[in-house]
């Protein structure tokens, strides 16, 4: 996704891969929703109390693997692929883009196809 998106190279990007008990915490946090999601992502370009001046460092990605299997097995994918997409998701937020309008998602959605392919079609 960072090569796709002109980032790759020095630019770092964390992931952490959890449980829904973890990520339900850092949504109720971060984002003052009180349940489990699927990828939560962490800026560290956008951060006023920490800048990032070297954008080497994009920031994090976390991932809830139980989240990410219950979902890929609804849509009848392979959990590793599920994971793929969660992270090129992530990624994708934190390159800028942003799926709070229709718009935004289906842009998010194209992306994401163009470097998954057959992996997300489902």
């Amino acid at each position: 996704m960072l090569q796709t998106e002109s980032r790759a190279g020095n630019t770092e990007v964390s992931i952490l891969l959890t449980d829904d008990a973890r990520i339900r915490e850092l949504n109720r946090q971060y984002r003052k929703i009180d349940r489990p999601t699927d990828v939560l992502s962490f800026s560290q370009t956008e951060e006023e109390d920490h800048p990032n001046t070297s954008n080497d460092v994009l920031g994090d990605i976390v991932i809830s693997v139980e989240t990410a299997r219950r979902q890929a097995l609804e849509l009848g994918r392979d959990p590793d692929d599920e994971i793929d997409l969660l992270a090129a998701h992530g990624a994708l937020h934190l390159l800028g883009y942003d799926d709070a309008t229709a718009a935004g998602a289906d842009e998010m959605r194209r992306r994401v196809a163009s470097v998954l392919g057959a992996k997300i079609a489902g």
